[in-house]
């Protein structure tokens, strides 16, 4: 009977590993903004609503909006400079960009389909063109649709990993296995905006130099307690410094 059990168990977890695979498989699909083949399981029209109804509450995270519209306007002004030269103006999504009220915090993010946020302690480090780095990276993340793409991984190793519990008791070694492999797809992600940010920078008239301060002032500001990079999803600041210059020299020779 246990004999039966066993064959049972290990014939259900493969069926839910085998269907992992199948349904990754069939969300495969090439990015046309990148050319780059990723696994998303849904719309931009999707991506745009988890966005919109996310900016909110991510926003009180970081105490709101900074209550000066001057510096909101001109936030807006770099970034939508940002879209309108680049291919970022022929997407479908939404961008709107947000300076925080955060004045602690040094951070730059996005949302799924097109919502941009800055803190304060970090927009007041940066001159115009650094700030068009920061923003130009950001929107690089939603033209890679790298939110999408961790959502559906994350959900295709869940899915692995309930598999290997039910099958053989081995859902912790592969959902560390699966952790470390979107660790590692992060750190890809954080390259290719890096990469789209010096472009859009170029597009938009802004010296590309400038981003690699910008990776100076987020070096100085981790401080010497920085995560080693193989446990961040965030490469480390000197080897973004590495890539972003060897953008900057294909893109100058195109």
């Amino acid at each position: 009977m246990r004999r039966g059990s066993w064959k049972i168990r290990i014939f259900i977890g493969l069926a839910i590993v085998a269907f992992a695979f199948i349904k990754r498989c069939n969300s495969k699909e090439e990015n046309p903004y990148t050319g780059r083949i990723q696994t998303i399981n849904m719309s931009s029209d999707q991506e745009i609503a988890i966005g919109l109804q996310s900016a909110p509450q991510i926003a009180q995270q970081y105490g709101g909006l900074y209550p000066d519209k001057q510096m909101q306007a001109y936030v807006d002004k770099i970034g939508n400079r940002l879209v309108k030269n680049s291919i970022a103006s022929e997407t479908p999504y939404q961008y709107d960009f947000h300076l925080l009220a955060d004045d602690q915090t040094i951070n730059a993010f996005a949302l799924p389909g097109g919502p941009i946020f800055i803190t304060y302690a970090l927009y007041k480090q940066l001159n115009e063109a650094q700030l068009a780095g920061v923003l130009g990276h950001e929107i690089g993340h939603v033209i890679g649709r790298h939110s999408a793409e961790r959502i559906a991984e994350g959900e295709f190793w869940q899915t692995v990993s309930t598999g290997a519990s039910v099958g053989g008791d081995l859902g912790d070694l592969v959902g560390g296995i699966g952790q470390n492999t979107l660790l590692s797809n992060g750190r890809d992600d954080e390259l290719e905006s890096d990469d789209l940010g010096v472009l859009f920078m170029m597009q938009s008239g802004y010296e590309p130099e400038e981003m690699i301060t910008v990776m100076k002032i987020l070096k100085e500001a981790a401080g010497p307690n920085r995560v080693p990079e193989f446990q961040s999803t965030h490469p480390d600041p000197e080897n973004r410094i590495e890539k972003i210059r060897e953008s900057i020299q294909k893109y100058r020779n195109q």
